[in-house]
């Protein structure tokens, strides 16, 4: 019975296992982020230095982000890794919204050389219900 499915349904199979790899390939290959938690990136930023790097837009940065934190919007991201090289040796915490852009950011940020990248789990959202601090001054 099962065998007759997979012949008469081979596209949707093979669309299956396809979309299957694309889904764990990140973590196979070793290219997932690593995500903390709000408490686990402030323990980072208090302890070793961590720069917390905020990629939302430019609207979402002004309406409140964390202190102390550096702002880079996502899409410029890749024009601005120079900047970002003084710090390659310290720990590198990505914040988005809910941690969708983090992701990204924090694999064009391994691909550019650094090590120590953390997905800041939850994003802003997260630490915004952990009751941590927030700012809109720049």
């Amino acid at each position: 019975m099962t065998f007759e499915f997979f012949q008469q349904s081979w596209i949707w199979a093979l669309m299956a296992t396809i979309s299957g790899t694309a889904l764990l390939w990140p973590y196979v290959s070793g290219q997932a982020a690593r995500e903390v938690s709000p408490i686990q990136a402030t323990l980072l930023m208090n302890r070793e230095e961590a720069l917390l790097l905020d990629v939302r837009d430019d609207g979402e940065w002004q309406a409140g982000h964390v202190p102390g934190a550096r702002h880079i919007a996502l899409a410029k991201l890749p024009g601005h890794l120079a900047e970002l090289e003084k710090f390659k040796e310290r720990p590198l915490i990505v914040c988005c919204a809910a941690g969708m852009r983090s992701a990204t950011g924090c694999t064009q940020l391994k691909k550019a050389g650094f090590s120590k990248v953390y997905s800041l789990a939850g994003g802003l959202d997260a630490w915004k219900a952990a009751q941590l601090p927030l700012t809109t001054k720049t």
